[in-house]
């Protein structure tokens, strides 16, 4: 089946065309500035168009594009949308009421409207998304929800509940929901195929880094803990993410600084993090070449995160009673040499030995423990879309 997966954004909007029989992609780009001028990026085997300026004044226009593109004579690689059988689309937040991909249908699309309030930034656009597709499309190509938050709807309620007052679940959903979920479902059965295993027969701790980042305790094939919580600021310190801090913080900045809580969001958000660590920069490049060059708070940014990271690994191994291998992926876990060398640094007595040669990888799937390592460490590259495209074509298949 031919797949088109769609992430759109507030003002973007990323695809990929896929041939699920050989999980081969057919074409792939970015629609950016939409609703300001638009500029289009699209590759294809017959060639890549870099960006063009394409007038998008909202994402249905950029859908238009995108057809365009992968019809074109010149770039493209179908004739007509006819080829497209379905349409998978991230979504990420499902909160409760979705435990898997989804049909989208008028009931679908209503509770996605009702999770909107949880993830204000993300589901609108994704919504948004949704409906442009329907309106250029019309309803003859299915169209499927794959949700972020799905794969760690498996988590038991020790791991998700809060220490809140109990009726706030009830009333409000508080708990934690996880993120980065289609990615650490797909690199979690990436390792498991690594290993020999199956994945029933597995505990595994996948760490994706990246401006985001979460690690997730994966113990026979699903989600039993994630550090991203109710949204996904809670866990590691991130790119511009300050992650799990005390919570009396928040009210103490806003009366010493004279915050409302848009302000307070926006430090914690936008601000914090590595880059508010630094001072330099949220980019872990920019930081490892500002700390060689003797920045003490660049290098000071780095070891946050490291130590960060190493926390929850050992407390996961802890919570999964064992681990039999530690996965990187996503930006950071697959190509930042020295970050990772240092989140498994001190982590021998769990039975992780790294080989520093092969650690000098990037972006490649690879084990990269030495040969009497006990557990596992291997770096895999996140293939999100892909997952999204085979469980459309799943449920579109049927």
């Amino acid at each position: 089946m031919k797949i088109l997966v769609i992430n759109a954004g507030s003002s973007s909007l990323k695809y990929q065309l896929i041939e699920t029989d050989t999980n081969e992609v057919l074409a792939k780009g970015l629609c950016e500035r939409i609703g300001i001028d638009g500029l289009l990026n699209h590759t294809s085997a017959k060639g890549e168009i870099k960006g063009k300026e394409t007038p998008m004044k909202n994402h249905a226009d950029a859908i238009k594009a995108v057809i365009e593109s992968i019809t074109s004579a010149d770039y493209g690689c179908i004739s007509s949308l006819s080829e497209i059988d379905a349409v998978g689309h991230r979504v990420v937040h499902g909160s409760e009421t979705f435990s898997g991909s989804v049909m989208i249908t008028d009931a679908v699309m209503q509770s996605l409207e009702e999770c909107a309030e949880l993830a204000p930034l993300h589901n609108p656009p994704n919504i948004v998304g949704i409906n442009a597709c329907k309106e250029v499309m019309g309803d003859a190509i299915p169209q499927v929800g794959v949700f972020d938050t799905a794969f760690h709807q498996t988590m038991p309620e020790r791991a998700y509940l809060y220490g809140l007052p109990y009726e706030y679940y009830e009333k409000y959903k508080i708990r934690r929901f996880g993120f980065h979920g289609t990615s650490h479902r797909y690199v979690s059965e990436r390792a498991a195929k690594m290993l020999g295993k199956d994945p029933k027969d597995c505990k595994i701790i996948t760490c994706h880094l990246g401006n985001g980042s979460s690690i997730t305790a994966v113990d026979g094939g699903i989600s039993v803990d994630t550090t991203m919580g109710f949204t996904p600021l809670e866990g590691l310190p991130m790119g511009t993410r300050c992650g799990s801090v005390d919570p009396a913080i928040v009210t103490f900045l806003m009366e010493k600084e004279g915050l409302d809580t848009a302000g307070v969001n926006g430090v914690m958000n936008k601000k914090s993090g590595v880059l508010g660590l630094s001072g330099v920069s949220s980019d872990f490049r920019d930081l490892e070449e500002a700390a060689a060059g003797g920045n003490r708070r660049a290098a000071a940014a780095i070891e946050v995160f490291a130590y960060s990271v190493k926390k929850y690994i050992g407390a996961y191994a802890a919570a999964m009673g064992g681990v039999d291998a530690v996965v990187f992926t996503a930006g950071i876990g697959e190509n930042g040499v020295g970050v990772r060398a240092k989140c498994v640094e001190g982590l021998e007595f769990l039975g992780l030995r790294i080989d520093a040669a092969k650690n000098k990888t990037r972006g490649k799937e690879i084990d990269i423990s030495t040969e009497d390592a006990r557990v596992r460490t291997l770096i895999i590259p996140t293939n999100e879309e892909l997952m999204i495209a085979l469980d459309t074509q799943a449920i579109a298949g049927k």
